[in-house]
């Protein structure tokens, strides 16, 4: 038996999706092989103790209460869990699944706490985790593998909030603006108008410091999963197309759209020959090599007139049974329980190795 700890919440704008995702997870890994511990984090950040229903018929959950742990982060005591007032050991645990979206969760710093203690752990490391969380080094990165990225500009609260009249004749319209660091198009605009493009811009500073401003690019909208095997082996899904992303209240595929609303489909496998899926599964395994991840990744492109687009990398994608990512394997042959499977013993093997 298998004992894991699923972490979900975070002070992240993605806390309510975090949850879903966690119960989705808890209710399909096999329960002859695995024991399950919930761990909660509350928006202010507090350790709980969780529950295996996170969700519990709310459209958008939240982590509200329950008793206060703490993890440790000695070698000594790997994977233990303790009562934050008595120091009683409530858990203790084999591997540890962090089903966490956005800032403290998808960007390293709670994988920098795991290899602390060294408890094996699902998903990227720390440089990955950070890299794909932050748009401006995750396109940096790629770009120097010569996957192709957006045209873009970045501005840095503090320094420079508007694009000059050049950057405004050079990207065109519609643009869309962007937090560098974020998740779940939390704070994303698509200005089609430049007199929408202050409010477009403040609202993306208020979800972060650094703030893209991209060029719209037309085509496909295609996301790819890449998954790491026990053996080390990496492999790359099918791809998927999205459907009707440009006919919601948004205008693109954002957060409402994703998760309050019912317009998009998926095509999946993606309409392409064999060469073009091809040439997206290799650009999708690249660039996960590229940021050094490990584990699992869902690579997301726009397929262009000129080719294919790398948009971004989510390092801990979507995870109820009809998110995208396990969409893209089921149809790949691996059923959703499979891949979770898949991900621990990935995670277990890979500390071992």
């Amino acid at each position: 038996m298998i004992r894991i700890a699923v972490i979900y919440g975070g002070q992240s704008t993605e806390h309510s999706i975090s949850c879903i995702s966690a119960g989705a997870i808890m209710a399909h890994l096999p329960a002859e092989e695995y024991e399950v511990y919930p761990v909660g984090i509350t928006r202010d950040g507090t350790w709980v103790e969780g529950t295996f229903d996170p969700v519990a018929g709310e459209a958008l959950p939240e982590v509200s209460s329950g008793r206060a742990l703490r993890v440790s982060t000695s070698p000594a005591t790997r994977g233990q869990f303790t009562d934050a007032a008595t120091g009683e050991v409530t858990a203790t645990v084999d591997v540890i699944f962090p089903v966490l979206h956005g800032k403290y969760g998808e960007d390293g710093t709670i994988q920098g706490l795991f290899e602390l203690s060294g408890i094996p752990y699902v998903g990227p490391g720390v440089l990955a985790s950070a890299c794909g969380m932050d748009k401006e080094f995750t396109k940096k990165v790629v770009a120097a593998e010569g996957i192709p990225v957006a045209d873009g500009i970045l501005l840095r609260s503090g320094e420079r909030t508007d694009l000059t009249a050049e950057e405004r004749d050079r990207l065109g319209l519609p643009v869309f603006v962007k937090p560098c660091n974020g998740g779940s198009s939390i704070g994303v605009s698509k200005v089609d108008d430049w007199a929408e493009l202050p409010a477009a811009i403040e609202l993306a500073f208020a979800n972060d410091t650094k703030v893209l401003v991209e060029g719209a690019l037309v085509g496909d909208e295609v996301e790819v999963g890449v998954l790491e095997y026990p053996d080390g082996r990496i492999a790359a899904s099918v791809a998927a197309k999205l459907n009707g992303t440009d006919d919601s209240a948004e205008g693109f595929y954002g957060f409402e759209t994703k998760y309050l609303e019912d317009h998009v489909t998926a095509t999946i496998p993606a309409p392409y020959d064999a060469a073009a899926t091809g040439l997206l599964q290799r650009m999708a395994v690249t660039a996960f090599r590229a940021l050094n991840c490990k584990s699992l990744a869902r690579v997301d492109f726009f397929v262009t007139d000129r080719g294919p687009v790398l948009n971004e990398v989510n390092t801990m994608p979507g995870f109820t049974p009809i998110s995208m990512y396990p969409q893209v394997w089921q149809a790949s042959g691996l059923a959703y329980p499979e891949l979770l499977d898949v991900l621990v013993r990935t995670a277990l093997a890979r500390t071992a190795r």
